[in-house]
């Protein structure tokens, strides 16, 4: 049977199944070498395929296709594709699951356009609070920190170094949406995209647990009223002294418990909503 393209399957077709010629394509969506190979990267589940119709009808991103195990949970975001004549495609679980990167798949996935957005374009509207990731690689983390930057207002959120795929399956999950709702942009020169943050006349902060100065210090100060970018490490090993040097300042959060810690994605949310609470003050 020859596989459909329109808008919706008619009532009775035969789905997809794994070893059809659409989902492998979209299968290798799930490396990032299939990624920049085609242009696009894959959105599970009804929160990110929303958003993603949503960014595809105002112009934002382009969703090529939606693939759907027909499961009623997906009746709303089936609706949305097929009314931005989106092409759906009904598959089975097994087809599905080859799709997905999750213990349990959602059954309902988009395949999107890549964005082409680069750092300068990212910062053009010289916006007063940006997230800066580097050398970050866990998915989960930095998924979680675009959505971070996302809820605190950031104006874009910026992968530098050898920081993971912004478009890695779990980092678009991580980022439940938010993904399709600020600019995100990479270069693997750390130093070139410091340098644009500059320009674009933000101040350098890095997170950094053994700073002398923490974040209360420096709200006090009002230093995180102005305009900042803040620069985010590795999981691992923090900051590389390269980058460091680049800097204005370090701050870390305090800590007021006995804990040790805390993890990236955690910091991230407590240093951003800093910034952010300042800047709207």
């Amino acid at each position: 049977m020859a596989e459909r393209t329109s808008a919706a399957p008619r009532p009775g077709t035969a789905p997809l199944t794994e070893r059809s010629s659409r989902v492998a394509v979209a299968r290798k969506l799930t490396r990032r070498a299939g990624r920049e190979k085609a242009g696009a990267f894959l959105a599970e589940g009804a929160q990110a395929v929303g958003e993603a119709l949503a960014a595809h009808v105002d112009g934002a991103v382009r969703v090529r296709e939606v693939f759907t195990t027909g499961h009623e949970r997906h009746a709303a975001a089936l609706e949305r594709a097929r009314a931005a004549s989106v092409p759906v495609h009904l598959v089975t679980e097994r087809a599905a699951a080859s799709l997905s990167e999750t213990v349990t798949p959602q059954g309902l996935v988009a395949v999107c356009d890549l964005p082409d957005v680069g750092v300068a374009e990212a910062l053009a509207a010289r916006p007063k609070l940006v997230a800066v990731l580097v050398g970050v690689a866990d998915p989960g983390n930095a998924g979680t920190v675009v959505r971070v930057a996302d809820a605190a207002g950031a104006g874009a959120v910026l992968f530098a170094g050898d920081t993971v795929d912004a478009y890695n399956g779990k980092a678009v999950r991580a980022s439940t949406g938010s993904v399709f709702h600020l600019p995100v942009a990479r270069n693997r020169d750390a130093a070139a995209v410091l340098a644009a943050c500059r320009a674009a006349g933000l101040r350098l902060i890095g997170a950094d647990g053994y700073a002398t100065d923490d974040l209360d210090t420096a709200d006090l100060r009002g230093d995180l009223a102005e305009p900042t970018a803040w620069v985010f490490g590795s999981e691992a090993h923090g900051l590389p002294v390269a980058v460091r040097a680049e800097l204005d300042t370090t701050l870390r959060v305090p800590l007021y418990g006995r804990a040790e810690s805390l993890n990236l994605a955690t910091a991230a949310a407590v240093c951003l909503y800093a910034s952010a609470r300042a800047q709207h003050r």
